[in-house]
């Protein structure tokens, strides 16, 4: 007799399934860092393309040449506008004095403290992505904290940082495994089939295929929240883990990457640019926040790129 058993369908890890509170999502986790580094940075989806390399692990396809699908993430540069100190649950902000800093913040009243030395449990950057450098159509600066290694010394470090523009180049190498943070494509109210992937009905059962045949026992007299039912499905914040960085490039590459038309909805990358592997969260022009690998890794080895695609599919 075949087995009829099988996981649940809709994994409860990921409850509850309700849309972010923001489309730039927050970085609750930084890894420890002893040395002087910025832990991340922000781009924005352009779409996906075709890439080749020489695979250098050891796998079965090891110095062979290996085609695999890749993400672009244009990155234009990043303003650092200030240092943010947490304390006992306290909060402290160092600004900017950088008047073009501070228009472009567009902020009526600014409380500019100075941040006293060993006084502070964690130090973070606060900095802000520049879309009105891309040709996505929005405007207005994201704002967002950015994690700093450095130990004793994070103070001093962000310090040197502060009112400068930030690179990805200064934060991000090729080779290096980093994690993105981005909220999904969202799509709507969905029923129970594609919200969970729960079988359909036969055909002749009570009228409806594509419903919950049984969603509880009689007792207890409630239904539970375990419940497999229609709602939200997209628009949740989602983090994975380990994307490898095939090639960061400069503005003046841009014409490696760019089609004759440009890219479906988002059109040509000005600035500069990153690659990674495999598939990232979210649609087109959806802000995409990278950290350095929480993770253990292999050895940082520069990619050998042999290939990338053009053409638009």
């Amino acid at each position: 007799m075949t087995d009829i058993r099988k996981p649940r369908a809709g994994s409860l890890a990921f409850r509850p399934r309700k849309r972010a509170e923001k489309e730039l999502p927050r970085i609750n986790f930084w890894p420890e860092v002893s040395d002087k580094a910025v832990l991340g940075f922000a781009g924005y989806k352009v779409g996906m393309t075709t890439i080749g390399f020489i695979d250098q692990t050891n796998s079965p396809t090891k110095g062979q040449e290996v085609l695999t699908g890749a993400t672009i993430l244009e990155t234009p540069p990043m303003k650092v506008y200030g240092i943010r100190a947490y304390k006992n649950g306290g909060v402290v902000d160092e600004y900017s004095e950088d008047k073009e800093i501070l228009k472009m913040l567009n902020a009526k009243k600014i409380n500019n403290k100075q941040i006293k030395e060993k006084e502070w449990d964690n130090i973070f950057l606060l900095a802000f992505a520049q879309p009105n450098l891309t040709k996505i159509g929005k405007k207005h600066i994201e704002r967002m904290e950015i994690g700093i290694g450095g130990g004793e010394q994070k103070l001093e470090y962000a310090r040197s940082l502060l009112g400068k523009d930030l690179c990805i180049t200064d934060v991000f190498k090729p080779g290096q495994f980093v994690d993105v943070i981005a909220v999904t494509k969202g799509k709507g109210w969905e029923g129970p089939v594609k919200r969970f992937g729960v079988s359909m009905q036969r055909p002749k059962a009570t009228g409806r295929r594509r419903h919950v045949g049984n969603i509880g026992p009689f007792h207890p007299g409630y239904t539970m929240y375990t419940a497999r039912m229609a709602g939200q499905l997209g628009y949740h914040k989602r983090t994975e883990l380990n994307k490898w960085i095939a090639k960061i490039g400069k503005k003046e590459e841009v014409e490696l990457i760019n089609p004759d038309g440009g890219f479906p909805h988002y059109g040509f990358v000005l600035n500069d640019f990153v690659i990674l592997k495999g598939s990232v969260p979210g649609p087109v022009k959806r802000p995409v926040r990278m950290r350095l690998s929480i993770r253990k890794t292999t050895d940082v080895l520069e990619p050998k790129i042999t290939y990338i695609s053009r053409e638009i599919r």
